[in-house]
């Protein structure tokens, strides 16, 4: 399972970091927010993303130990999105990182040894 998550979000990082240049080539976000700002669409897209990266932050602040990591993973969540979130998935795979089985989310909860 941890190689089908790591070939995942892996990929998920290339696929999004391309996008984006490609995107960003064509035009800057800010002229493009321009034009699909008034579309109802877009926003509803806009606002499902941001709530799923919100989604994604709370559960990470939850299971980071301190307060600078959640701030770095907050300001990384909301400025790159799914690239943030492939990013913080891959360097949990490092060495060295704490391996906590997936059934228990979190490192700190009550009960778990220090």
């Amino acid at each position: 399972m941890k190689r089908f998550l790591a070939v995942f979000f892996g990929a998920v990082l290339v696929v999004m970091i391309g996008l984006t240049i490609v995107a960003s080539l064509d035009r800057g976000v800010f002229v493009a927010l321009e034009d699909l700002w008034p579309d109802l669409w877009f926003r509803a897209t806009l606002a499902d993303a941001y709530f799923a990266f919100l989604t994604v932050y709370l559960w990470v602040a939850w299971r980071e130990r301190t307060m600078a990591a959640r701030v770095l993973w907050f300001v990384v969540f909301m400025g790159l999105g799914s690239i943030g979130i492939a990013l913080y998935v891959l360097t949990r795979f490092l060495p060295g990182e704490p391996k906590a089985p997936m059934s228990d989310p979190s490192p700190h909860s009550e009960g778990a040894a220090s």
